[in-house]
């Protein structure tokens, strides 16, 4: 009776310690792995692989612990494994959410549709992408909120970094200011752009009048930056933009309230 006893709360026990010791082990051996640089496959991909291995492995030690337990307490494993068919049936209809779950996520990793790290959107929310599980997808947006997603309720992502961002100005100015003048202002500051900014993938370009505005004739900058930089060199361009033209006596057009009085 009292090797019964022991074995039926010392077994669980050791089963536990052994299975967490199994799990550090092979999460510190996939961690060492991915610190490896591979050339084929992308840093960002590599945290989510790793990520995601780690979940593979963390639910299958739970499972092979789980039944080491039930048969130290004199569960037949065997049969019950035999009999893990008609189970699978009924545990899939009780949890089909959770198995939408695992599909959706691993659908996701293998037509790499976002990887840790890059910026998405899914609804209204856009915000990097700080873990990607086979459950669920976990997203924190700039302003600092962390959204939480059910993979099976992602349908529709926009991904803003899988490819080169493009940054885009548009400069208004007077309709009295003599065109000559504002382009060359424009163009000689493209070329000192393309020297001074950071993030910027080739040369900075006036694409010339866009619109006609009410108070306005619209010229248009561009230029590729890198990834989820395209905001940054925007508000660089805008800067430099107001300094050359207050430099050159170039007006920018503003709302203006004339009151008369009676």
């Amino acid at each position: 009776m009292e090797y019964v006893l022991k074995k039926e709360v010392i077994g669980p026990i050791i089963v536990l310690i052994t299975s967490y010791i199994i799990y550090f082990l092979l999460k510190k051996i996939i961690k060492k792995a991915f610190q490896i640089k591979n050339k084929k496959i992308d840093e960002k991909r590599q945290k989510t692989l790793e990520s995601l291995i780690l979940n593979i492995i963390k639910y299958c030690i739970v499972v092979l612990s789980i039944l080491s337990i039930l048969s130290i307490y004199g569960v037949d494993t065997k049969t019950f494994a035999a009999s893990f068919g008609v189970v699978g049936v009924v545990v899939g209809l009780a949890f089909q959410d959770l198995l939408k779950d695992f599909i959706s996520g691993a659908s996701i990793l293998l037509e790499n549709q976002y990887r840790v790290g890059d910026v998405i959107t899914i609804g209204d929310f856009k915000g990097e992408v700080l873990e990607l599980g086979l459950k669920t997808t976990k997203i924190k947006a700039y302003t600092g909120e962390i959204k939480i997603i059910a993979n099976r309720n992602i349908l529709e992502v926009i991904n803003h970094t899988l490819e080169d961002a493009r940054a885009i100005v548009n400069i208004g100015v007077s309709y009295e200011e003599d065109l000559e003048k504002v382009e060359d202002t424009l163009n000689d500051l493209c070329q000192k752009l393309t020297k001074e900014l950071s993030f910027i993938k080739g040369n900075v370009e006036l694409l010339g009048i866009t619109e006609f505005k009410d108070s306005s004739i619209e010229y248009r900058m561009t230029v590729t930056t890198e990834v989820n930089q395209q905001y940054t060199v925007e508000r660089m361009i805008r800067k430099r933009i107001k300094q050359e033209f207050d430099q050159k006596g170039i007006s920018i057009p503003y709302n203006q309230m004339v009151i008369h009085h009676g």
